[in-house]
């Protein structure tokens, strides 16, 4: 089954970046959607049947944390896995993003390695 993925982050060369390392895992990728805060990404996961949000923590708008709030709050998308890609150095940031129901995390910068073994150790 290809993995419909979505990758939120405010920096287009992030976004960028992220959708070739997970292009260039072993795993069977479907779609990959972009967005740029967390109210865009509501948008994309309201239109689309996805697998997997990939969202940095910090955004204009909305956050990440704000965007993982609403997903794990709604019933249509508990279960959506949630994993938080970030420079956040604070821990405290990482234990809210865990507290809210997050998946993981992976700390930028990253490799097509962790990013592979992250997002299969969850699916």
């Amino acid at each position: 089954m290809a993995l419909n993925i979505l990758v939120v982050d405010d920096s287009t060369a992030i976004r960028k970046i992220l959708i070739r390392v997970l292009r260039q895992t072993a795993l069977a990728i479907g779609e990959i959607f972009e967005a740029r805060d967390g109210l865009e990404a509501l948008d994309v996961v309201r239109n689309n049947p996805l697998n997997l949000v990939l969202s940095d923590i910090n955004m204009p708008n909305m956050d990440g944390l704000g965007l993982l709030a609403e997903l794990k709050g709604d019933d249509r998308w508990r279960n959506l896995p949630v994993v938080m890609i970030t420079t956040e150095g604070s821990e405290d940031k990482v234990g809210q993003a865990i507290r809210l129901g997050s998946a993981g995390y992976i700390r930028k910068p990253f490799t097509a390695e962790q990013i592979q073994e992250k997002i299969g150790s969850l699916l």
